[in-house]
């Protein structure tokens, strides 16, 4: 098992499904930047999100792990404060995987010599992992888009897909 470093999105919609656990199954260390912090605890405790309550008990306990960024790393791509604090921590703590749903994010990490890794990639890993079946998968799926996961039709398609492939291979 690998280390991780999170950003926000993930977590908030890996909270959200009530799938925050499958981290910690996943991955030996999962670490945020004090911005991403920030971002999905102390604003979504301010915005009264219960995902909110759920990322900051994770940190409580010990199975994420928040770390200070002191200068941002030159990104070549523009990105906001939490996408670009987790890159950074990454480079910084030489984490090769992160964690980051969007695509901007996800272009600069692989410019950068990093992995990106999103929610999807989460959930196939459990179900390959047996931590959840195929109609799990599928039920969290559909509950990440009641949430508002946004997801392009191809890539939806092609998750359901390799979902089939992973659960008939095992």
């Amino acid at each position: 098992m690998s280390n991780i470093v999170s950003n926000s999105t993930p977590l908030i919609y890996l909270a959200k499904t009530n799938k925050l656990g499958l981290l910690k199954i996943i991955y030996n260390e999962v670490f945020i930047s004090e911005e991403v912090k920030k971002e999905v605890v102390d604003e979504g405790k301010r915005l009264k999100k219960l995902d909110a309550n759920l990322v900051e008990k994770e940190i409580n306990e010990g199975r994420i792990k928040v770390k200070k960024v002191s200068s941002l790393i030159e990104v070549p791509i523009e990105l906001d404060k939490g996408e670009a604090s987790t890159i950074t921590l990454a480079k910084k703590l030489g984490i090769k995987e992160v964690l980051i749903d969007e695509d901007s994010a996800r272009t600069a990490a692989k410019m950068l010599g990093l992995i990106p890794r999103g929610t999807l990639f989460i959930l196939l890993k459990a179900l390959k992992l047996n931590k959840i079946d195929f109609d799990e998968f599928l039920k969290v799926l559909d509950d990440l888009l009641k949430e508002g996961f946004r997801l392009r039709e191809e890539v939806y398609l092609k998750v359901i897909k390799e979902a089939k492939r992973i659960s008939q291979s095992s």
